[in-house]
């Protein structure tokens, strides 16, 4: 019994997760009504022998332990079975990471989507300069262009947030793909068993994917070590990730994106219904 209540005194030095305190603060509780009832037994074991020290008779209810720090202290206990000293998998870590990637990729594509609406009269601009082919029809072209100009011009700061919408769409969409390779490959349990090893956990790591390095990276906080996993084939993981430019583009040419958008249908049929079939 002894061992025991040492051990629980031992369990309140510790600090580590919110699982971890609450173990701290239910297991400390019971702990302090324990040493109070020791103490109240032993002196009951002293003044009782040598006929001294009598208490009010209503001292020992200081000592009991209530129902409600029993089930605070074993719902402590059951909280820890699941418990994660090293903090979340690097699995899971990475998967939100991913998800994060993509809500803000999801974000850039709402703003691209409708900078394109905006300007995308330009198409209509192309598509009849192309087609005309005859004076006739290049002044119906001009005529085109000098009654709606107002409207079919494209002004810098709708230029401004096309370019940045399309870069952080990439940006975001590469970074969720690198974390999802990772994550389903058996580099997340390499990631995972150097943060063991090096006796962290998966809150106090930084990881990031470097686009310039080709890599997912894991950063320590306490040291500048590096643990890596390459993206470009260069690694023990099989991970040869990258496309060419060529290969990004027949991708996005048979995407649904592409292929319902106004520059997949054609302006007409896209604004108009006006398709042929």
């Amino acid at each position: 019994m002894w061992k025991k209540i040492i051990f629980l005194l031992a369990i309140s030095t510790a600090v580590q997760s919110s699982e971890l305190d609450n173990l701290i603060d239910a297991s400390s509780a019971i702990v302090d009504q324990i040493d109070t009832g020791v103490r109240l037994v032993g002196a009951a074991t002293e003044y009782a022998h040598h006929g001294y020290g009598l208490s009010d008779g209503t001292l020992s209810s200081t000592a009991h332990i209530s129902s409600e720090q029993v089930e605070a202290y074993n719902s402590a206990l059951s909280n820890m079975v699941n418990y994660q000293p090293y903090g979340a998998p690097v699995k899971e870590v990475l998967e939100n990471m991913a998800m994060d990637s993509l809500e803000e990729m999801d974000m850039a594509i709402g703003t691209f989507t409708e900078v394109v609406v905006d300007m995308i009269a330009v198409q209509q601009v192309a598509e009849k300069a192309e087609t005309a082919s005859t004076p006739k029809q290049e002044e119906e072209v001009q005529t085109f262009v000098a009654e709606n100009q107002d409207m079919l011009t494209i002004s810098q700061e709708e230029v401004d947030t096309y370019n940045t919408s399309v870069d952080q769409i990439e940006t975001s969409a590469n970074e969720a793909s690198a974390y999802l390779a990772v994550a389903n490959s058996e580099a997340a349990d390499f990631l995972q068993q150097s943060i063991e090893d090096n006796n962290t956990t998966s809150a106090d790591v930084n990881i990031f994917y470097d686009a310039n390095a080709q890599w997912v990276a894991m950063g320590y906080n306490t040291t500048r070590q590096l643990t890596v996993v390459a993206l470009n084939g260069a690694g023990n993981y099989g991970l040869d990730m990258y496309y060419t430019e060529a290969d990004i583009l027949a991708l996005g040419t048979e995407s649904e994106f592409y292929r319902t958008s106004p520059v997949g249908m054609g302006y007409d049929c896209f604004f108009n219904m006006d398709c042929e079939q």
